[in-house]
């Protein structure tokens, strides 16, 4: 593979002309593979050695890896590919042509998150390359919008053992060592139809269903009451209830209902406890309804993160960002890759308010003080 190395913007325009959407609706998502091809060939121009392995039971999905040096430890600088859907309507320029308007950079992905490759690409041009002492990973990932596939995958190949890992999302170039979990769940109600003028012949789904919302209401006011991180801006763990759909007819016992939960843990819980303590809130209903109550995941899991705060990387990442530690109440691909057994943050360019919007962008003023973080990063765990 061969290209000509191009300057941040070209690197820009020609990541966002490229769409690779992930959705669970398969008429909107997309293959990553010409966006991982064209990473591939600007980092193999820079004497990177290239992995690119498909990951397994996704549509086409790849993830790549580009590593430069030799030896234990160094640094590895992930993100994700693939972008969320776009709404026409939205949009007041085109989502895939790159503008520069008023000093923001305006196209889909942009922000969240391939802005982040086409700096980490420049940061590479200046690698001093006769002082690299440990290596220096690039990963690129598939399908972090919907199932954190890619990064799931590359765990579970263990093909490298950094020190620390930076995970490139937006957060202003604030270190985040902290982020909650994602679950969501389907509680689905049997039940059982007859003429709504003898509701006694049949078992009413949606009446049900009504108990299932106390029961989940009881619960998630215990956690309220009992889980707290000060750290988040919303403390407490969350028990969204975000959709509901049942019945056909106003004269028709109503035999079907469905609900879908999501719930957003803090660290300390983990998705064992969520899984019990949901099992033990349906639990008076199922016996006294047999059989009519199902519980099934919409996704794989994604576990609460936390990198210890007094750990080398969150101290090294305050002083070279100028900026203190936090946490956020969204998921990022850290707990995975934090179980490559390194140091992991998030931290990268851009602000995650522009993320999943309408005209999402990228200011201007983030270009030099990235270059400048990612220079020190890569100095200091690399050419150490």
């Amino acid at each position: 593979m061969t290209s000509t190395l191009p300057n941040l913007q070209q690197a820009l325009s020609q990541l966002i002309a490229m769409p690779s959407i992930s959705s669970d609706r398969l008429d909107f998502d997309q293959s990553n593979l010409p966006v991982i091809e064209l990473l591939a060939s600007w980092f193999e121009s820079l004497g990177f050695t290239i992995s690119i392995d498909q990951v397994i039971n996704t549509n086409n999905k790849y993830n790549m890896l580009a590593t430069l040096g030799s030896g234990e430890g160094g640094l590895l600088l992930s993100g994700h590919s693939d972008t969320v859907p776009y709404d026409d309507q939205g949009w007041l320029t085109d989502p895939f042509k790159l503008r520069l308007i008023d000093d923001k950079f305006y196209g889909l992905g942009s922000c969240d998150m391939k802005g982040f490759f086409a700096f980490v690409l420049q940061a590479c041009t200046a690698i001093p390359r006769h002082k690299l002492t440990k290596p220096l990973y690039i990963l690129v990932t598939a399908d972090e919008e919907t199932t954190m596939a890619g990064a799931r995958f590359f765990v579970k190949q263990q093909l490298v053992k950094p020190e620390v890992a930076i995970i490139g999302e937006p957060t202003e170039l604030k270190p985040v060592h902290m982020h909650k979990g994602h679950m969501s769940h389907r509680i689905t109600v049997r039940g059982k139809s007859g003429h709504s003028s003898d509701p006694a012949n049949g078992l009413n789904a949606i009446e049900v269903m009504v108990e299932v919302i106390q029961r989940l209401q009881l619960l998630r006011k215990h956690l309220q009451q009992n889980y707290r991180n000060a750290a988040f801006s919303v403390q407490q763990p969350t028990l969204n209830l975000g959709a509901i759909k049942g019945g056909d007819n106003a004269n028709r016992i109503c035999q079907d209902c469905y609900l879908d939960i999501d719930l957003r843990a803090i660290p300390g819980i983990a998705d064992e406890d969520l899984l019990a303590w949901l099992a033990d809130a349906l639990l008076p209903i199922c016996k006294q309804h047999p059989g009519s109550i199902q519980m099934q995941p919409l996704h794989a899991s994604s576990p609460a993160f936390k990198e210890a705060q007094d750990s080398e990387l969150v101290v090294s990442a305050q002083r070279f960002s100028g900026h203190c530690c936090q946490a956020v109440n969204y998921a990022t691909e850290a707990p995975f890759i934090q179980q490559l057994g390194c140091q992991t943050l998030v931290l990268g360019p851009g602000s995650i308010d522009q993320a999943h919007q309408a005209n999402e962008y990228l200011h201007v003023d983030q270009v030099e003080p990235t270059l400048a973080l990612l220079h020190r990063l890569i100095t200091h765990y690399c050419c150490a």
